[in-house]
Parts: C-alpha cells; structure tokens; sequence
C-alpha cells in the first residue's frame, strides 16, 4: 500500500514476526505450572530501557488486579514501561486484597530482575475469573521468563493463548521519506470478547520514536477501528489490556506531521490481530464483516454494525447458511441508530436481499450460496441518507462455542 501525508510518500508491508519485530525488544514464553496442562503460561516483553508507552483497557466496572495495577503505573511513569508481564490460565479477577498483592509482588519481582523501577513494569492476566494465582508459580515464572529473553521472541505469543487454536503474531514494515521502522504485535483471544476498551489481550511494540502523548492518542484511535469493532460473544471481559511500546531503536520520529503514517503502521497490525481473534473465536467457522452505511454519523453506524454483530438470531442464521433477511433489519431497528425502513438496504455479498421496504426473496438462494463462505460481508444501508459509516467484525454462533462454555470450569 502507498499513500501520501504531508506529501510524502509511504509504504507498509507485512513481514516476518511478532512482538520482537521491532528494535529494541526481547521477549519469551515459559511454563511456570499455572495451567495443569504444562503449557507455556508466562510471557515477558522487554525493551532495552524505559520506553513511551500506552495502554487501552477494560470498561468494565469489574476489574482485574493487574488492570488497576498497569493502569496505576502507567500514570505514575508519565507514559513510560520497559517491561510487559503476562500469565494465561488464571485471570487473577475478583481475588481481592490477596489478588492485589500477587500483581504488586509480579510487579516486584519482575523490576527486580531486570534492573528497572516498579512503575516501569506492565502486568495482565487471563484465565478463570475468582481463582487465587499462585504468587509462588508466577515469580518463578518471572525468573525463568527473564533466562529465556531473546529477539526470537516466538513463544511469547504461546504464553497468552488459553482456548485459543493457535497464536496470534503479525508485523509489518514501514518504509518512509525519514526512515524504516517496524511495527509489531501479538494477541490473545477466542472468548469472552467484545473488549469495548478495549477474555483479550494484545500487546504492540514499534521501534518509531514517539512521545508517550502521540503514542496515545494514536493507539486510542486505532483501537477504535480495529479490537473495539470486533465481538465474538459480545461479552466484555474483566481484564482486557491492550498496551504499546515504542523504542524509538529505528532513529525515526514521528511528530504532528508524520503522526498519520504511525497510525497506518499500527492499525496494519492491530487490525489483523484483530481479525485473527474473531476468526478463531470458541466454535466459529466463519468471519463475518459487517458494513453500516447511509447512518447520520459514524457513531450511529457503529452502534448498528455491533448490534448486528453481537444478534444471536443472526449469528446462528449465518451459521446455519439461512439468508433471513429481517434479523438484520430487526437488529438494526433496535440497535438506537436511526433507520429508515422505507429507504434501507441489505445485501449478503453482492446479493441483494432488501430494499426501500421491498424485499427480493428470488435472491435467497444465491444468498444462501454466499453464506457457505468461510469470509462473509453482510451490508446494510440505514436508510437515513447521511454519511455515516462502519464496520464491525463477528464470528457464527455454533454449537461448538455452547460445549465449550458449558464446560469451561469443568
């Protein structure tokens, strides 16, 4: 892709790698004992030195232990972090004072380490809500964490995953007028996830040189197209964490002007990683691109396009290859967007199967055909005659994702 700001030119393409793609950064995924299974369960991002960092998390009123921890330490280090510590298989949520002083000693341990100050030290947690982790498992997993660092960093996308098929990693390159940088991330998430920051957790890292305020403010926006647009069960989790780092190990600085160009290198990653989660989501075998157009603002199409998403009735209708057409348009009528039926549209693909209060039921079968696809796009036009627009991504609901969560803590 090549475009242009601030005339001048740009150009990203996707490579090799995940976390460590970025100079600046080791990483590593270990075993520590946390889940009974023996997979790896701890991982641990590390940049060179304190680095500008931001995070996205939880709107839940409901929040973990480590949340209330990174959020507190990125304030008291004015944007800064040298390090990212993550256990999977227990999200240490609703563990109380006991809880709490388990981050802080993670925290502790992790600082004392590598040499580092507290506030300098990110932490998240995933797994079953209510469960005590094991403040003896996870600082041994610190230690080995730390012994195992490399620019490899392959595992450290390992070390996340709980029901998830497989990791989630992408990087990309960034080519411009001032320099080469590099971006890069991984992800974790298959259920419970509508992170509304945002059970999901992605960490980014780029080795732009970028002030924390920039930083922020470009992975908020991002965030807004990308892990904010997704849903799988519309369940937004106690510990959703989504943090970026920035080395600045590229030599290349990004200002107002060049701000756009960071912006298109971190949303190549988070958007991908993005979808990544939804298309591995529990019991899902299909993806499902949902675009709102002709709502008065982009708001408004959002709220429509996750209504739509998050529909039970829709989700198995997809499953199921059944084009119905009036759970669309159900949907959107309740969402709190404005619709107008008399002037709406919905398509499956290039399949229309209503319009202006006429419905084209000829078209089902062809409909149906689109919707054996493993990657559907569903679109629906509100009606309203504005500009407003958006799309938000979501998975079939199968009978598989029922087993799974019937089973969850069994």
């Amino acid at each position: 892709m090549r475009v242009k700001v601030s005339d001048a030119p740009y150009s990203i393409a996707a490579i090799k790698g995940g976390i460590t793609a970025a100079a600046g950064f080791r990483a590593a995924g270990v075993a520590a004992g946390i889940k009974a299974s023996g997979a790896l369960d701890v991982t641990l991002i590390v940049a060179d030195a304190p680095v500008p960092a931001a995070g996205v998390f939880t709107t839940n009123q409901v929040q973990a232990a480590p949340v209330k921890v990174s959020r507190a330490n990125l304030v008291s280090s004015g944007g800064h972090a040298q390090a990212v510590i993550v256990n999977s298989g227990c999200a240490n949520a609703c563990t109380g004072a006991e809880g709490l002083a388990t981050t802080e000693a993670t925290v502790a341990a992790t600082a004392a380490a590598l040499g580092c100050a507290p506030q300098h030290v990110l932490v998240a947690s995933t797994g079953v809500i209510g469960v005590q982790l094991s403040r003896d498992k996870i600082v041994a997993g610190v230690k080995s964490a730390v012994a195992a660092l490399s620019r490899d960093g392959a595992t450290a996308a390992r070390g996340i995953m709980t029901t998830d098929l497989g990791p989630k990693e992408h990087a990309v390159h960034v080519e411009t007028a001032g320099g080469v940088f590099h971006v890069g991330g991984i992800a974790k998430g298959a259920g419970m996830i509508e992170p509304m920051l945002a059970t999901m957790l992605s960490f980014i890292t780029t080795d732009a040189a970028v002030p924390p305020s920039l930083l922020e403010r470009a992975l908020r926006e991002v965030t807004g197209r990308t892990f904010n647009a997704i849903t799988v069960d519309g369940e937004c989790s106690t510990n959703d964490t989504l943090a970026a780092l920035a080395s600045g190990a590229s030599g290349v600085a990004i200002d107002e002007s060049s701000y756009p160009v960071l912006v298109a290198g971190l949303e190549a990653v988070a958007r991908t990683l993005a979808l990544a989660i939804v298309r591995g989501g529990e019991g899902a075998t299909k993806l499902v691109a949902i675009h709102i157009t002709g709502a008065v603002d982009d708001q408004d199409a959002m709220r429509a396009a996750k209504t739509i998403a998050n529909s039970p009735l829709v989700k198995t209708a997809v499953h199921g290859g059944d084009p119905n057409w009036g759970r669309l348009v159900a949907a959107s009528g309740r969402s709190g967007a404005r619709f107008v039926l008399e002037h709406a549209t919905v398509e499956v693909g290039d399949v229309l199967l209503f319009r202006n209060g006429q419905p084209y039921d000829e078209n089902a079968s062809e409909a149906a055909t689109r919707l054996q696809d493993s990657d559907i796009d569903i679109h629906v036009d509100l009606g309203t005659g504005g500009s407003g627009e958006a799309t938000a991504w979501t998975c079939d609901l199968s009978a598989e994702y029922v087993r799974i969560n019937g089973e969850y803590r069994t």
